[in-house]
């Protein structure tokens, strides 16, 4: 062999070995972070289209191949994608001139895609703007307590102040899905005031532009279990959940990216918020902080040290990126509950520092809708005051009252005593 060939040779065998050590790396690199106790998961990554009637099924297709290439994308790097969604702009922008039977049976078509193809659906607000019609809020009654899966919303505050025509008409939907199977209707129902477009979380995700857009939501009660274990104080606790925070945030924003470049589609950011789910709870994370019940003193300072610690994170964010304390979604919030130690007044306390406000909140079936506009009216005032991103996702029981156990069968809900009013 002459010598160039020699060098050449010597050259291939190189490249060979680099490839082969960048292909196996990596491999355990992901098994490592899989493992990880620290790692979030990716609880959704949501399209955004501006749907189309005539030609809807090809538009979720489209969005369908960016989804599933995303998800791809996401779990070859280690990460748990649990759900690929898509929200659309407000529905009464696409169901004009609609019978209420035609909009009931249009979206019983698009609910049957959506558990065909393994995705999650928003339909954007009933009432986005000061002037709309509650009528079109009672069409969303009919519409979600003749589905399955869809998600919907209705506007009560916006830059004028709390919209009380809405708050009114969003505590009759609650009322009609109250009548749903097992109550669980008002899952995918919330009434939403000051929360911005492109929010990757559900129920609220909508968007008012153009679309061909996407978002991601994390799941990560974890890293914030992780970051507050055995803390010896406030100041290293907020930083050790930036600094964890940050570092699969900036992965995820980078892998996000390329999505963007290869398919087209805008990446518009990713809602930090801790979400929970289950035993993987961010009840319990804050009690890793203070060492006392949620609920007790020093869970809205625990509130307040999350939220700063996630505006630290310098990457593009959407959505509410704030503590989240859904109570029927989490263990530990749950057992809280039906011990009477967190109630709604706490909740609304917690919101004015941090989250999304009142979520998944258990109520006596007896309610009124009179009862639920205070509630509903109470954060909406909140985050009207504030400039903040809140919701009400609440959920009464038909035939239960206080003492009694809620009977969801939902896998995502945690069943819980209900509290007397008050």
């Amino acid at each position: 062999m002459n010598t160039r060939a020699s060098v050449r040779f010597r050259q291939l065998i190189s490249i060979l070995l680099f490839a082969t050590a960048i292909c196996v790396c990596p491999a355990s690199a992901q098994q490592k972070i899989a493992t990880d106790p620290a790692k979030p998961k990716i609880r959704a990554i949501t399209a955004f289209i501006n749907l189309d009637r005539a030609q809807y099924k090809e538009q979720i297709a489209d969005a369908l191949k960016m989804l599933r290439r995303a998800q791809i994308t996401f779990e070859s790097r280690g990460y748990e994608v649990q759900t690929i969604r898509i929200a659309t702009q407000p529905f009464p922008e696409y169901t004009k001139g609609l019978t209420t039977e035609q909009a009931v049976a249009f979206f019983k078509e698009y609910d049957a895609l959506a558990v065909k193809e393994k995705f999650a659906a928003a339909i954007g607000p009933a009432m986005l703007n000061a002037g709309d019609s509650d009528a079109q809020a009672d069409l969303l009654g009919e519409i979600l307590s003749k589905t399955k899966t869809l998600n919907a919303t209705v506007v009560v505050a916006g830059e004028e102040g709390v919209r009380w025509k809405a708050v009114g008409a969003a505590a009759r939907v609650i009322k009609k899905l109250e009548a749903t199977e097992r109550s669980q209707g008002n899952f995918h129902f919330a009434a939403i005031a000051m929360v911005p477009p492109l929010t990757p979380f559900f129920p609220a995700a909508y968007h008012t532009g153009f679309g061909h857009q996407f978002a991601i939501a994390l799941e990560s009660a974890n890293v914030v279990a992780a970051a507050f274990k055995d803390a010896p104080d406030l100041a290293t606790a907020k930083q050790r959940l930036t600094d964890l925070l940050a570092s699969s945030a900036f992965d995820i924003e980078r892998h996000a990216g390329r999505v963007d470049q290869e398919t087209g589609w805008a990446y518009m950011g990713i809602d930090l918020s801790p979400a929970p789910a289950g035993d993987v709870s961010i009840g319990a994370a804050i009690e890793n902080l203070t060492t006392l019940p949620v609920g007790y003193s020093g869970t809205l300072t625990a509130a307040a040290t999350i939220t700063a610690a996630i505006k630290d994170v310098k990457v593009k964010q959407t959505g509410y990126s704030g503590l989240m304390l859904p109570v029927l979604e989490d263990t530990r919030l749950a057992q809280r509950w039906s011990e009477g130690v967190i109630r709604l007044d706490a909740l609304l306390s917690y919101s004015a520092v941090c989250g999304t406000g009142l979520d998944t909140i258990p109520l006596p079936g007896d309610i009124t809708v009179d009862q639920l506009s205070l509630i509903i009216g109470d954060m909406a005032s909140l985050a009207f005051k504030w400039h903040k991103p809140l919701s009400a996702r609440l959920l009464p029981v038909t035939g239960k009252g206080p003492g009694d156990k809620t009977e969801f069968n939902d896998s995502a809900l945690v069943n819980a005593k209900l509290q007397p009013l008050r």
